[in-house]
């Protein structure tokens, strides 16, 4: 296990190469992380998350219509803040504010259109540290606490944590007596049964249960071998957590950030 750094030197690798088929209605121009929630991007709102803990360096895996990621870092300044352009060239572009400011270092990595979650991961391992670092799906958001996260993680002093988190029901769930309905919830949090969240936590020796085949998922053989040597702890976070992984989620998380307190906004 290796000392504990601080958040600063913990980088956090996202996965952003997928290519959101059942997400068909905004994916079929644009990548899933590139969906908007509220004004931008699901991407840049996890990469926020993160930044609030103190955490600014991000590794992101790209894949499929990946230029649209680059494109978005490389005009980010352009996009969000006041500028004057000397149209001659002979001045810089001269900025006029801070909107948009981050003190991120974003390094954007081609790890295959078709590559597998584990594929990415192996493929991205030049640009980490030998020490502690994060890594999540570009496709979910939640209020998970990344400094406790990280605490709890060191504590149980192995290679591997990921966050568990309560499913959201697909189905109206309904509360009846008599032949009457009581109460209805639309899509209600499961209080049985604990899914992977992302927000993983890992150590440099997840890359032993790591190999170089495209094919490779993380979710599959090393997961479960971690799991099965005693090496992967679960965070349990009963608080908010939704992925987008539906038109219907689209819509149901640009309307929580409409009504103006969305759960996962910490910044």
């Amino acid at each position: 296990m290796s000392s504990r750094p601080a958040p600063a030197d913990i980088p956090v690798v996202i996965l952003c190469g997928g290519k959101g088929t059942r997400l068909r209605e905004e994916t079929g121009y644009r990548p899933k992380p590139m969906v908007e929630i509220g004004e931008q991007p699901i991407l840049w709102h996890i990469m926020k998350i993160y930044s609030t803990y103190g955490l600014q360096s991000f590794v992101l895996c790209l894949g499929y219509l990946g230029w649209e990621i680059k494109q978005y870092f490389l005009r980010y300044h352009e996009m969000h803040r006041d500028f004057t352009v000397s149209m001659d060239g002979r001045q810089p572009i001269e900025y006029h504010n801070r909107t948009g400011h981050e003190d991120w270092r974003v390094t954007l990595a081609e790890t295959g259109a078709e590559t597998g979650t584990g594929g990415r991961l192996w493929r991205v391992r030049s640009y980490l540290p030998q020490s502690t670092f994060c890594f999540t799906y570009g496709d979910a958001v939640g209020n998970v606490d990344i400094a406790r996260l990280l605490d709890f993680h060191w504590s149980q002093g192995r290679l591997a944590t990921v966050t568990g988190v309560h499913p959201t029901s697909r189905y109206g769930e309904m509360h009846v007596a008599g032949g009457q309905v009581l109460e209805f919830n639309e899509k209600p949090t499961l209080a049985e049964g604990v899914v992977s969240g992302g927000f993983f936590v890992f150590e440099p020796g997840v890359f032993d249960y790591l190999n170089d085949d495209p094919q490779l998922f993380l979710e599959l053989d090393p997961l479960q071998k971690l799991a099965r040597d005693g090496q992967l702890s679960v965070y349990l976070h009963e608080g908010y957590w939704h992925p987008m992984d539906t038109y219907r989620d689209y819509l149901h998380l640009n309307e929580v950030w409409r009504q103006g307190a969305p759960p996962w906004k910490s910044w």
